[in-house]
């Protein structure tokens, strides 16, 4: 019987060490798309409610400019990207403790009713990106008038 030389926490999650990939001399193929991958971009933290007219969601974004931002609505979605870009005139090894995020984010939020995407608007105040979605009102009705030729 052969015995599993992985930890515990391999055998549980599935994972496999570095030292174990270079032992059993994995396909190349592998190792070049774990190292090759493309840097994952941040999530924005939204909040998303609604009042009686309208869907409003709030996200912070500070340290980007509003020209910065792309805000892309349709009538049952919305995706906010942007990117923070960090001032690199400290060395990392300068640091003693990094939390704040710098680099590309994004987020979609699918929304639980339609909107008017005309009349939606988007404002940014201290870093604070507020989103107004009027809803679309299904029940609305207009007469119109027949006009003959």
């Amino acid at each position: 019987m052969a015995r599993d030389k992985r930890s515990f926490f391999e055998r549980l999650t599935g994972s496999v060490s570095l030292s174990n990939e270079m032992e059993n001399d994995l396909p190349e193929t592998r190792e070049e798309s774990w190292i090759n991958t493309a840097p994952e971009e941040g999530e924005l933290s939204v909040d998303v409610y609604q009042n009686q007219n309208e869907i409003i969601i709030k996200t912070m974004v500070s340290g980007v400019k509003p020209e910065d931002l792309d805000v892309a609505i349709s009538r049952d979605m919305v995706t906010v990207k942007g990117k923070r870009e960090n001032e690199r005139t400290i060395a990392d090894d300068d640091y003693f403790h990094k939390e704040l995020y710098w680099g590309s984010f994004s987020r979609t939020i699918v929304l639980p009713q339609e909107i008017d995407v005309d009349a939606a608007e988007a404002i940014e105040k201290h870093g604070l990106l507020i989103i107004r979605l009027p809803k679309l009102d299904k029940n609305r009705q207009t007469r119109l008038k027949v006009r003959g030729n």
